[in-house]
C-alpha cells in the first residue's frame, strides 16, 4: 500500500472522524504546526471535504531520517486526497486545516496521531513522534458534495458511467501543470471502479458514491 492515496480518492469517499474513540494520550498530546510562508493574497483556505494537492516529505523526528518523499512517488506528482476524512492519517488531517494554495508548513506529529505503539510496515517505528514539511498547491471542492456528482452526471441518470467519469478526470487532469499521459489517466478511471462500483454494474451510484473508505497515509 502506498504511503499515499492517488488521485483515484476523489471517488474513494468518506465519512467523519469519531471523537468518542480518542484516547487519553490525544487528550494531552497535539499536532505542533510552523507556518514558514504564507501567501499574501489568500482567499480561499482548505477545510474538511475539500480536495488537496500537495506535496510533503516525512521524517522520523527522533533522527531526521526520511521516511517518505512524495515527489518520488507516481513520477513526482503532486498528491490528491480529500481533507479530514481519513484518507491521511490522523495528524496531517489537523495540520493541513486552514491553509492557503502555495502555503508552507512544517508540522510535528505525536504518536498518537500517527501510527501509535503499531508503527507502519517496519517504515515508522512504534510510538514515533513524525515530522513532515508541507507544500499545497490547490484547493478544491470536495468530491463529496451533490454539485461534484451532478458535474460528473451528465446525462443526469443519477448514475455515474466510466465515460462521464472519463470526461471528469481529463478536464481535471488538463489543470494540472504537468501532463499525463493516457495510461495513467487509464488507470486511475480503472482504479476509481475497483474501488467504488461494489455491485459490478459499470456504474456508480449515489449510495457508491457516499461509501465510507478509509486508506493509510
Amino acid at each position: 500500500m502506498h504511503f499515499l492515496v492517488r488521485l483515484a480518492v476523489f471517488l474513494s469517499l468518506c465519512g467523519c472522524s469519531n471523537a468518542q474513540g480518542q484516547t487519553k494520550e490525544e487528550d494531552t498530546e497535539e499536532v505542533k504546526i510552523e507556518v514558514l510562508h504564507r501567501p499574501e493574497n489568500c482567499s480561499k483556505t482548505s477545510r474538511k471535504g475539500d480536495l488537496l494537492n500537495a506535496h510533503y516529505d516525512g521524517y522520523l523526528a527522533k533522527d531526521g531520517s526520511k521516511f517518505y518523499c512524495s515527489r518520488t512517488q507516481d513520477e513526482g506528482h503532486p498528491k490528491w486526497f480529500v481533507l479530514g476524512v481519513g484518507h491521511v492519517i490522523k495528524g496531517l488531517d489537523i495540520a493541513m486545516m486552514d491553509m492557503c494554495p502555495g502555503e508552507k508548513r512544517k508540522v510535528i506529529i505525536p504518536p498518537s496521531f500517527a501510527y501509535g505503539k503499531e508503527g507502519y510496515e517496519g517504515k515508522i517505528p512504534p510510538n514515533a513522534t513524525l515530522l513532515f514539511e508541507i507544500e499545497l498547491y490547490a484547493v478544491t471542492k470536495g468530491p463529496r458534495s451533490i454539485e461534484t456528482f451532478k458535474q460528473i452526471d451528465t446525462d443526469n441518470d443519477r448514475q455515474l458511467s466510466k465515460a462521464e467519469i472519463e470526461l471528469y478526470l481529463q478536464k481535471d487532469f488538463e489543470k494540472d501543470e504537468k501532463p499525463r499521459d493516457k495510461s495513467y489517466q487509464k488507470a486511475v478511471l480503472e482504479d476509481i471502479f475497483k474501488k467504488n462500483d461494489h455491485n459490478g454494474d459499470g456504474f456508480i451510484s449515489p449510495k457508491e458514491y457516499n461509501v465510507h473508505q478509509h486508506d493509510e497515509l
